[in-house]
This record gives structure tokens, sequence and C-alpha cells, in this order.
């Protein structure tokens, strides 16, 4: 394959899966992940799963955000600070003001949005 068509190949793959960059970015977040002891690591994946749902919608910001939580649980391991005196005792607490520093591109927004939009075109725009 000449440098041509790799060049065409990789942008159409970048078009269809994403940019590479950012998969290599959220890999090296994920090994991250993996090095943090136990009970960090299981804290730090439900966060996650929590973030997904109410999250960034842009890539970017949803990079940045596990970025700047896998940071927080990587500097708690070296300080010695607890999981909980992490999230408190309220871990939504802790998760949803976590997401107030990352309010571009919510996901949930935009599907609040469509949602709102896609019924107002239905009913002819009537309320």
């Amino acid at each position: 394959m000449g440098n041509e068509s790799k060049s065409r190949y990789l942008h159409y793959l970048e078009v269809v899966t994403g940019p590479l960059e950012d998969k290599k970015r959220y890999r090296r977040y994920k090994a991250r992940v993996e090095e943090l002891p136990p009970d960090y690591r299981a804290a730090i994946k439900a966060l996650h799963r929590y973030l997904q749902y109410f999250g960034p919608g842009t890539a970017e910001s949803h990079l940045r955000m596990l970025d700047d939580l896998i940071d927080l649980f990587e500097q708690s391991v070296a300080n010695g600070t607890t999981v909980r005196e992490i999230v408190g005792d309220e871990p939504v607490e802790f998760a949803e003001e976590f997401l107030r520093s990352y309010p571009e591109g919510n996901w949930i927004s935009r599907e609040r949005t469509k949602l709102t939009e896609s019924i107002d075109r239905a009913a002819g725009g009537a309320r």
C-alpha cells in the first residue's frame, strides 16, 4: 500500500471509528486503572460506569474527565487517602459534583434536546 493509499485508509478508518489518538489515550487510561490497588480500581470502575451515563458527550471532554479522575485516584493512593475519603459517604453526590466540572457537550442534555425536538416535530410544532 502506497503512502497516499495508506493515508486515505487511515483517514477513512478515523471517520468510521474516531481518532486513533483518542483510542490510544483511552487505552492508557485503562492501563493506569489496572495499576491501582484493588479497592481503588473497583471504585474508579464504578465511578467510570456512572460517569459514562451522565458525563460529557464529546470525546475530548470525556477523555479529559477520565484523565482527571485517574489522576485523582493515583494521587490519593500516593497520599494514603482512602476510597471513602475520596468519595465521602455519598458516592452519587461526589460523582455529580465531579461532573459539574465537565458541562460541555453533556450527552444527556443533548439527548433531552433531541427528544424534545423530535416530539415537537411529530406533534407539528405544537405544545
